[in-house]
């Protein structure tokens, strides 16, 4: 009996102890908004730790995509999401919709914040955001992550009569173009249908003044992954997703730093929604490689 109490007063505890570790994240786990460029940006800052992660969103989706990441790595590390202007819960006051200009929001943020041994993650598009913030302000940054990205970087990959096409089709009808965009190139047949529905809405919804200004940008922006990669200070990691191979040939000749890249299958471009624990255990042997690096 005395056993058998023991073991159910340890299993109380247990319950008790996480309990309380997810509590106190909860209430570490407010939005909160800085404004910058006349425009509020909302993010969140939960964990403590002597290295920062900063989660940076893809276009047209939000930070919410990093909830499962947030919660697990702010056990050990001091963690910030945000949603970049035009997205999720930040505002759209803004008049200058570029990449270059979403990169001075998390120098700004880093800053006012006051952000240290920050190691940047960016999913998709927000890699480039990473990019430009990374290079232009280096300071604080000590390592690099990007996720399912730069499968082909410094390189055209678009023709430009597709793009022409593109571009028209997105002043016809953005929605819709999104949409066929996010189905044929983002998601895959196995992809979960609750999955499947939560990027069409986000892609659909997507702030349609922003996106007729940066959709045509990103086109283009393998001319600033060329001008940039050399210039990263830190060694470039990607975590890619299989459903699309990754070619090695540009990394090699334009990360003067290095590159590694780590793969996973059997998920569509999102898979911090799809698989999002074995995400973190590739991130969680990123983060482990860098820290030791830098002497954290």
């Amino acid at each position: 009996m005395y056993h058998q109490n023991k073991a159910t007063m340890n299993k109380i505890l247990f319950a008790f102890t996480f309990f309380l570790i997810i509590s106190c994240n909860q209430q570490n786990n407010t939005m909160k908004e800085i404004k910058r460029d006349s425009t509020l940006i909302n993010y969140r800052m939960l964990g403590k730790g002597n290295i920062t992660l900063l989660f940076v969103h893809g276009s047209y989706i939000d930070q919410t995509y990093w909830n499962e990441q947030a919660i697990y790595f702010s056990q050990h590390f001091k963690v910030v999401t945000l949603d970049l202007p035009g997205h999720g819960l930040s505002g759209k006051e803004r008049k200058d919709w570029s990449t270059a200009n979403f990169a001075e929001d998390i120098i700004d943020l880093i800053k006012e914040l006051d952000l240290k041994n920050v190691i940047l993650v960016g999913h998709s598009w927000g890699a480039d955001v990473n990019l430009i913030a990374a290079t232009k302000d280096p300071q604080q940054i000590i390592g690099f992550i990007a996720v399912d990205y730069y499968k082909n970087a410094a390189s055209l990959s678009v023709p430009p009569p597709q793009v022409d096409s593109i571009k028209a089709d997105l002043k016809k009808d953005f929605a819709v173009t999104n949409e066929n965009y996010a189905r044929m190139a983002l998601l895959t047949a196995k992809t979960p249908a609750a999955i499947v529905s939560r990027v069409v809405k986000d892609y659909r919804n997507a702030y349609e003044t922003m996106g007729q200004q940066v959709t045509p940008e990103i086109f283009e922006i393998y001319k600033t992954q060329q001008n940039l990669l050399p210039k990263l200070q830190t060694k470039l990691y990607l975590i890619n997703v299989d459903y699309m191979p990754t070619n090695e040939e540009p990394l090699k000749q334009y990360c003067a730093n290095g590159y590694e890249v780590l793969h996973m299958n059997g998920t569509c471009h999102f898979p911090m929604l799809e698989n999002p624990k074995e995400l973190n255990k590739k991130i969680e042997q990123v983060t482990n490689e860098i820290s030791t690096t830098k002497g954290h």
